[in-house]
C-alpha cells in the first residue's frame, strides 16, 4: 500500500510537463478533426439520407430532404443520446465543462476514458440532427479525459493531473476555434486552480500543438469573417461608445437570462417523474424544438437556430441579416431551444448558443441604434462581434477569454476597446443577478462550489489530512496548565496541541504556545477546561482545503479538529488539526517550493 502511495504522489519535471501537454495538445488537436467529421456525417445521414462527411458550419443548413418530416430528426439524434448517456456515462448528459471543473477541484483531476468517447457520439448526434447545443464542450471533455488518463498511467502528482486536464481543455478550445490564446486564457480563467511557470508551459505546449493541427486541417482562416477587417482602424465617436456600453449592460442582462432558464429547465427535467423517463422527457423536448425549427423555414426559408448557428451568425456578420425583428425573434428562438434542448437532455457546448445570442442580440440592438440614430461610424455587424464577446464573458464569467477569443474569431481590431467595456459591464450586471455563471451553478446545485476568484497556488485543491498536524496529546480538563506543562516537558515528544477532555468527549483546544508558557509563570493555576477554546469545526481527512477555508470561515474559527467518524468526537476520534497559523506555514511553505 505505502508503494502504491509513493507511485501516485510522483512528481515529474517540468520537461516531462511539457512533453505531456504535447502529447495532449495531439489528441485534442485530432479529435476535433475526427469529432467534426463525425457531426457532418451524422447531419449528412439524418437531414438528406447522404453518406457524407462533406458540410461547412457556416452556410445556413439546406432545406432537409425529409420535408415537415425534418421536425422528428431532432427526435431521432435524441433518443440515440439518451440511450449512450444512460448506459454508459450519465456524465455525459448537458454541456460538459462543469464535470471537468468538478473533477478538477473535488476528484483530484480524475476523468473516466469512456466519458471522452461517449460524450463525442452522444454529442455528434445532438448536434448532427439539429439539436441547439455547441461543439466545444465534447472537445473539451476529450482533451480533458486524455489528460487524466496520461496523468493515472504515470501516477503523477495530483496538482499535475490537474494541470493536465486543464491543458487539455485548453486545448480542445484552441482546436476547434482556432484561437490559441483563447484556448490558453480558458484554461486559466476556468480551469486552472494555480497559475505559474509549472503549470502555464503545459498549458501553452497542449494549446500551441492543438492549434497546429486544427490549423493544418481546417486552414489558416479565423472562424467568422467580418468585412470590416480590413478597414482602417479608426476612433470610435463618444456618442457610439456609449452604444457599446449599454449593450454590454443589455447583455448582461441576457446572460443572466440565458443562465436561470438553462438552470430552471434542467431543475425541471430533473424531478424524479421526468428522471425516471429519460426518453420521454427528451423526446417532448427535440419535438418542441423541431417544431420550433420547422416554423421558422415555413416562415423565413432557413432553420436558423438548429446545431451550432455558426450559418446564421455568419450571415449577421456579412450584414445580410439586419432586420430588428428577426433577430430578436432568433434571439428568443434560440434562447429557448438551446435551453429546452440541454433540459431535456441533449449532449452539447454552451459556448457556441452563448455566440448566436451574443450576435443576434448585439444584431437588433445596432439595428435599433442605426434607426433611431442613422450614423456611418458604426455597422450592425459591429454589434453583433461586440454583443457576441459580452455574451459569452456575461454568461462564462470569464472575461479575457471572451475577448480574446472573439478577436481571434473575427480578428476585428476595431472594436477591441468597446469590447472590453461591454464584456466586464456584462460579467458584471449577471453576477449582480447572479452570483453563479453558466458552468457553476450546476455545481452549486450538488454543494461542490467553485471559486470565484482563482487562488494563485494549488493549496485549495489539498486534501485536509495532507496539512493537518498531528502531535496531539489528551489531557482531562481538571488538569492545571502547571501540572499540563511540567509533564509535556519531562516527554520526548514535541507536541504542538492539548485536547482537552471531560467525561470522555472533546472540551477544546489548548494551543502550546509561549504565550500560555508565559501565562504558566504568572498564574500557574488555571485548569485546562478554564482555558480550552471551544471554537473548533469538524473536518474529515479527505476533505479539500477549500472546503475547510469556508467552514472556518462561516464559524469565525481559529482551529478545525479532523475526525473521521460522524457525531460528536471522542478524544480517540482525531486524527489531526488544522490552524489558522499551520494553514499561513502550509501556504508559504508551498510558494517557496
Amino acid at each position: 500500500m505505502e508503494q502504491t502511495k509513493q507511485l501516485e504522489d510522483r512528481r515529474v519535471s517540468l520537461w516531462v510537463m511539457g512533453g505531456f501537454g504535447i502529447l495532449v495538445g495531439i489528441v485534442a488537436g485530432y479529435g476535433a478533426v475526427i469529432f467534426r467529421a463525425l457531426i457532418s456525417l451524422v447531419q449528412n445521414v439524418l437531414f438528406y439520407g447522404n453518406f457524407s462527411f462533406s458540410y461547412d458550419s457556416n452556410i445556413l443548413t439546406p432545406p432537409s430532404t425529409w420535408g415537415p418530416f425534418v421536425i422528428l430528426v431532432p427526435v431521432v439524434g435524441g433518443l440515440g443520446v439518451v440511450y449512450l448517456v444512460k448506459t454508459f456515462a450519465p456524465e455525459a448528459k448537458g454541456h460538459g465543462v462543469p464535470e471537468v471543473m468538478d473533477a478538477i477541484y473535488y476528484r483530484e483531476g480524475r476523468i473516466r476514458p469512456i466519458v471522452a468517447l461517449v460524450k463525442s457520439l452522444a454529442s455528434a448526434l445532438s448536434i448532427g440532427s439539429g439539436a441547439a447545443v455547441g461543439r466545444e464542450g465534447p472537445i473539451i471533455q476529450i482533451g480533458s479525459s486524455f489528460g487524466s488518463t496520461l496523468a493515472q498511467i504515470f501516477r503523477i502528482t495530483p496538482w499535475q493531473r490537474i494541470t493536465l486536464v486543464a491543458a487539455g481543455a485548453g486545448a480542445g478550445i484552441a482546436a476547434t476555434f482556432n484561437t490559441p490564446l483563447g484556448g490558453v486564457m480558458f484554461a486559466v480563467e476556468l480551469m486552472m486552480p494555480e497559475v505559474s511557470t509549472r503549470t502555464f508551459l503545459p498549458v501553452v505546449m497542449a494549446t500551441g500543438t492543438a492549434t497546429y493541427i486544427g490549423r493544418l486541417s481546417f486552414g489558416l482562416n479565423p472562424a467568422f469573417t467580418v468585412a470590416a477587417v480590413n478597414s482602417p482602424l479608426h476612433a470610435i465617436e463618444f456618442s457610439t461608445l456609449l452604444g457599446f456600453v449599454a449593450l454590454g449592460v443589455l447583455s448582461g442582462v441576457g446572460a443572466w437570462a440565458f443562465v436561470r432558464l438553462l438552470t430552471a429547465l434542467e431543475f425541471f427535467f430533473e424531478r424524479p417523474y421526468w428522471r425516471s423517463r429519460p426518453y420521454i422527457s427528451h423526446v417532448l423536448g427535440m419535438l418542441v424544438f423541431g417544431t420550433m425549427m420547422y416554423g421558422l423555414y415555413l416562415a423565413f426559408g432557413h432553420y436558423y437556430i438548429d446545431s451550432v448557428g455558426y450559418g446564421t451568425i455568419q450571415s449577421i456578420l456579412d450584414g445580410n441579416m439586419t432586420s430588428l425583428s428577426l433577430l430578436a425573434l432568433l434571439f428568443l428562438a434560440k434562447l429557448l431551444g438551446t435551453t429546452i434542448s440541454l433540459g431535456s437532455g441533449s449532449s452539447g457546448g454552451v459556448f457556441s448558443p452563448s455566440l448566436f445570442l451574443g450576435a443576434t442580440l448585439g444584431g437588433a440592438f445596432g439595428a435599433l441604434l442605426l434607426h433611431w440614430v442613422p450614423s456611418q461610424d458604426f455597422a450592425v455587424s459591429d454589434f453583433a462581434v461586440v454583443g457576441m464577446a459580452s455574451m459569452v464573458g456575461g454568461a462564462t464569467g470569464a472575461a479575457m477569454t471572451a475577448i480574446f477569443m472573439i478577436f481571434e474569431m473575427t480578428r476585428d481590431y476595431n472594436i477591441i476597446m468597446p469590447m472590453i467595456l461591454a464584456v466586464s459591464l456584462a460579467i458584471g450586471v449577471r453576477r449582480v443577478l447572479s452570483a453563479e455563471n453558466i458552468y457553476t451553478i450546476k455545481l452549486a446545485w450538488r454543494g461542490h462550489y467553485i471559486p470565484k476568484d482563482r487562488h494563485s497556488n494549488m493549496f485549495l485543491v489539498r486534501h485536509v489530512a495532507e496539512v493537518m498536524v498531528k502531535d496531539l496529546v489528551v489531557m482531562p480538563s481538571s488538569l492545571t496548565l502547571h501540572e499540563a506543562l511540567r509533564t509535556l516537558r519531562g516527554e520526548a515528544t514535541v507536541r504542538s496541541h492539548i485536547i482537552v477532555s471531560h467525561e470522555g468527549h472533546v472540551r477544546g483546544i489548548v494551543p502550546i504556545s509561549h504565550p500560555l508558557l508565559a501565562l504558566e509563570e504568572v498564574r500557574g493555576t488555571g485548569t485546562l477546561g478554564e482555558l480550552a477554546d471551544s471554537s473548533y469545526v469538524l473536518a474529515r481527512p479527505d476533505d479539500s482545503m477549500f472546503d475547510l477555508f469556508r467552514s472556518m470561515g462561516r464559524h469565525n474559527a481559529e482551529r478545525a479538529l479532523v475526525v473521521d467518524k460522524e457525531g460528536v468526537p471522542k478524544p480517540e476520534d482525531i486524527k489531526g488539526i488544522v490552524s489558522k497559523r499551520r494553514i499561513a506555514d502550509a501556504v508559504l511553505g508551498n510558494f517557496s517550493s
